[in-house]
């Protein structure tokens, strides 16, 4: 596996997501009745230093599509979180207007490249121009004194 899990930081992002998810507005338990969703609620926001008393109240009062859900979300933290250790892997975002995104999207697909590719790319030929330009300057230079 490559991501490791850790139990009890685990356990805390699930139990933060049940939390925002209610305080969303969605029920997370399997029961209907509000009031006893309620009751169900007030005892999990006590059980945040508990990382097994957590664990025994997703099992005993979630379903199974709920359960799901909740491992998907954890799942897809545990990459960020791994991914943002290391500056290569982190992710980064940027703002583009809009007809800077078409255009760039335009070219990665005529070039068959993602975005980020698409930018390295175009750095690179800015960057190889601009190389090439002073070594073509240089060289004239060279050549007008040569021939002085």
């Amino acid at each position: 596996m490559r991501y490791q899990k850790l139990i009890t930081q685990e356990t805390t992002w699930k139990w933060q997501y049940l939390l925002k998810k209610y305080r969303e507005g969605e029920n997370i338990t399997k029961h209907e009745e509000q009031s006893l969703i309620d009751l169900k609620i007030q005892f999990l926001s006590t059980l945040q230093d508990s990382p097994e008393e957590v664990e025994k109240w997703i099992k005993s009062e979630m379903t199974t599509e709920q359960r799901k859900k909740m491992r998907q979300s954890v799942r897809a933290k545990r990459k960020r979180f791994f991914n943002a250790e290391k500056q290569a892997t982190k992710k980064k975002s940027i703002d583009l207007e809009y007809a800077s995104w078409l255009k760039l999207s335009k070219y990665a697909k005529s070039q068959n490249l993602t975005l980020s590719e698409a930018i390295i790319k175009l750095t690179d030929e800015v960057e190889n121009k601009q190389f090439y330009l002073e070594q073509v300057a240089k060289m004239k230079s060279s050549l007008k004194d040569l021939l002085k």
